[in-house]
This record gives C-alpha cells, structure tokens and sequence, in this order.
C-alpha cells in the first residue's frame, strides 16, 4: 500500500474540501436575490420612464404633424381654428397627454403679412411635460421629475387659402 502524503493527511484532518467550504453554505442565494433585486428594481424603473417619455415624445410629435396638415389645408382662419382645435384635442385623448400642460403654438416661415396665407410655411409647434413613473405631488416632485418633450411640424399652406387670421 503506498503512503499517503502530508497535503491529504492535512485534508483529512480538517475535515476535508467539505469542511473548508461549510461556512459558505447558502450565501450564494441570498447574493443572488439581493443583486437581483438591486440591479433589477432600477432597471424596471428605467424601461418604465424611457416607455412613458417615448409614448409621450410620440403624442407630441403626432399632435404637431396633425394640426399642421388640419391647419394647412383649410380654407381659412375660421376653418383653420376649428380644425387646429379638433385634431389637438383627438391626439391628446388619444395618447393620454395632459390637456392643462399641452402648449401649441404656429407661426409662418415666409408670410408676408397673415399667417397663414396662401403658399407660406407654417411652423406648428407643440410642447408637454411628461411627468416620472411613482413621482408624488408632494413638495412639488412631480413637477421637478418632469421630462419635457417637444415637436415642430412644417408644412405647405395650400394655395387655395382665402382668408387671414
């Protein structure tokens, strides 16, 4: 029978690898479950801020394209102004925008006196807040955790424009 070396006799009397490694008995989880937890937690909140500010940053956006075709192809301010209030209201019901928070505003690019006129280029411009997943209106939070989003819109004034302002 061979000898055994002094490395495993050493092994033997402290009981082993097993014995090595019995203070590390189920710590690997609970790191697991708390890095988890810590990288997880954040990262949910970020795809939810990032998906509210996308959803928010495209009702502005479709809010200006609209209203600047609506007002663009009208046939005069009367009609222009009702289309612009109609086609603003549609989108913010539809993306679920804060209708106290929308501002909208159009001016012309190259309109020699009205805007809009016939042929000019006309500028809608439609700016919101978004505000922050979980922010509580105390102490003014919400308003401080506000993203602010805003789209431009150019478009062509028919040339069939009759009226002014």
């Amino acid at each position: 029978m061979r000898r055994s070396r002094a490395s495993t006799d050493q092994a033997a009397a402290r009981g082993g690898v097993r014995g090595a490694l019995a203070g590390e008995d189920g710590s690997a989880s609970l790191e697991f479950i708390v890095g988890g937890v810590l990288l997880l937690i954040p990262i949910v909140y970020l795809m939810l801020a990032l998906g509210t500010i996308q959803a928010q940053s495209l009702g502005v956006e479709a809010a200006a394209r609209h209203t600047a075709r609506a007002i663009s192809t009208a046939t005069d301010a009367a009609d222009a102004a009702g289309r612009a209030e109609r086609v603003l209201a549609s989108v913010i019901e539809e993306y679920g925008l804060d209708p106290d928070g929308v501002q909208f505003r159009w001016t012309c690019t190259d309109a020699a006196g009205d805007c809009p006129s016939a042929g000019s280029s006309l500028v809608v411009t439609v700016a919101a807040r978004v505000p922050l997943p979980f922010m509580p209106p105390v102490f003014d939070l919400d308003r401080i955790g506000s993203v602010p989003v805003e789209a431009s819109a150019v478009q062509k004034v028919s040339r069939f424009w009759v009226g002014g302002p």
